[in-house]
């Protein structure tokens, strides 16, 4: 159960990151969740937007370079110790992290974030059969 993440690669100037979300933003593309990781030069724009193919291809269009990527989305209980527990049971699988970021909305009473992980499909098998729920990308265009 993969969802698809756009990195969006930016020189590091001011206004570029506003010109991006406005070229969405105009196309009606909503972003739900984000994270940036940046040098001195440029930055890395890593974005989950509920259209992610017609995000793709108008960035492509105005020539801004974005990568697809499969990320998977987690419920985590919204509560002291909710994401240690779930980054638990990955530990004990031996199911490493490359990196992760949390959604800006809520779904029920737990929070949601995107992982990234360096074995998609052994993590997606040890979170199912943990009774760790995997949000799919109907889920995601619906937020």
């Amino acid at each position: 159960m993969n969802i698809t993440q756009l990195s969006v690669f930016l020189e590091n100037r001011k206004g570029r990151l506003a010109e991006v979300c406005s070229l969405l933003g105009r196309h009606q593309i909503n972003i739900r969740a984000l994270t940036i990781a940046e040098t001195e030069s440029f930055g890395v724009l890593r974005i989950v937007v509920d259209k992610p193919d017609e995000a793709a291809a108008l960035l492509k269009e105005h020539r801004i370079t974005a990568n697809v990527t499969n990320v998977v989305a987690v419920e985590v209980p919204d509560k002291p110790g909710g994401l240690a527990g779930v980054l638990k049971v990955l530990a004990d699988h031996d199911v490493n992290v490359e990196y992760m970021y949390g959604f800006v909305e809520k779904s029920s009473d737990n929070a949601l974030m995107v992982f990234r992980f360096d074995a998609v499909e052994a993590a997606i098998k040890v979170l199912s059969d943990s009774g760790i729920k995997i949000v799919g990308a109907e889920h995601i265009r619906g937020l």
